[in-house]
């Protein structure tokens, strides 16, 4: 019989900071910091997840494959990136890349939505609505930045996915027309302040 080979146990423990509380319910991760709560479900994963002391989490895999055994520590690193979230906040930074036709953006609804124009010139509005508890503002100190702020990581570079991804040129080559709006910078919230 061939039979892929299986690691009996494997355990990984991610402790927290003392100001963050983690609650573990089944598959839920709970963790509440300075700058508010993050919940995470990591239901589609057949793990085992415990809360050990006050504030740190076991996660626990038996009879797993490789690929099994991969998703032990990248359960470990989600859960460092919320406390992160929730006691720092993430800040990503955006910068608009022109040759000739500025390109002009506007925050509305209280920076939960930015509406891109002039970009190559074009007459059509890009219209690009932030995911849930990110934040959009234009920079105070530097001309044709964005900054992008919350607490949930994903939501954040999810966020300025999709800014950067509404600025493709399309049937040009993109060697050459190098416009758009990029990222700049991957930061923390608290280190800027």
């Amino acid at each position: 019989v061939t039979g892929i080979m299986k690691n009996i146990h494997s355990s990984q423990t991610v402790t927290l900071p003392d100001d963050v509380n983690v609650w573990v319910k089944g598959r839920i991760v709970t963790v509440r910091g300075p700058r508010g709560p993050l919940k995470k479900n990591f239901g589609h994963l057949k793990v085992e997840l415990t809360k050990v002391g006050k504030n740190s989490v076991k996660v626990d895999k038996w009879f797993g494959n490789r690929k099994d055994l991969a998703c032990v520590r990248t359960i470990c690193s989600h859960i460092k990136n919320m406390a992160t979230g929730v006691t720092k906040g993430y800040r990503y930074k955006m910068r608009s890349v022109y040759a000739h036709f500025p390109i002009n953006c506007n925050v509305t609804n209280e920076g939960e939505k930015i509406e891109i124009r002039n970009f190559l010139g074009e007459k059509f509005v890009r219209r690009v609505d932030m995911r849930h508890g990110v934040i959009v503002k234009p920079s105070p100190k530097q001309k044709d930045e964005l900054i992008l702020d919350g607490n949930d990581i994903e939501q954040v570079s999810l966020s300025a996915a999709l800014i950067q991804q509404s600025t493709t040129v399309k049937r040009k080559d993109i060697r050459k027309f190098l416009d758009g709006i990029y990222v700049s910078q991957k930061t923390t919230i608290a280190e800027d302040e």
